[in-house]
């Protein structure tokens, strides 16, 4: 039997694809649900893109309350690096949407979030404590300022040593342990 190529297809996933499967058992309400995030989740990694695009060109938007456009113009005014990956380990990496760390010891980072489940913080800690990890920075010697934009709200913390250095050790920690796991393995 020649097999039909569909070379063009290599590499992608159909939406009604064998491997998501669940899909068969879903009424059209819970198919249309689920198309729909699947369609915001495509849409919030090309905003991500443009946003990247823009920053790094240095092209603001226009000034208005609108999520991307005060993430953009906030990243392109704190001269922060876009899509920047923090790596501790093979098992412990992530892309900060924008980070920057400057002179005066202020370490920034900003994630965009496109969707309306609300986001939690404890992502950009994580990034933090990569950040320092990465560098061989003590959290408690830097400042940290961390902001969420999302639903056209700016949601900002500064976490210190206390929330930064036990995500440090739980890293160190569990790292060693998937280490030691796939020796044993």
């Amino acid at each position: 039997m020649d097999f039909n190529p569909h070379s063009n297809l290599r590499g992608q996933h159909a939406f009604l694809g064998a491997s998501k499967y669940h899909w068969i058992n879903y009424d059209a309400d819970k198919l249309i649900q689920s198309y729909t995030n699947f369609t915001a989740a495509q849409r919030g990694t090309e905003l991500h893109e443009f946003a990247a695009f823009c920053i790094r060109l240095g092209q603001k938007l226009p000034r208005s309350e609108k999520t991307l456009n005060m993430y953009v113009n906030d990243a392109i005014g704190f001269k922060m690096v876009p899509e920047q990956i923090l790596y501790y380990s093979e098992n412990c990496f992530g892309t900060a949407d924008t980070i920057s760390f400057n002179k005066h010891d202020l370490l920034r980072i900003h994630d965009f979030k496109s969707g309306a489940t609300p986001a939690h913080m404890e992502q950009l800690y994580i990034y933090a404590a990569l950040f320092c990890l990465e560098y061989g920075i003590k959290p408690g010697d830097i400042q940290i300022e961390t902001r969420i934009y999302q639903s056209n709200e700016i949601f900002a913390d500064q976490p210190d040593a206390t929330i930064i250095g036990p995500i440090m050790d739980k890293i160190i920690y569990f790292d060693k342990l998937i280490k030691e796991l796939k020796e044993r393995a």
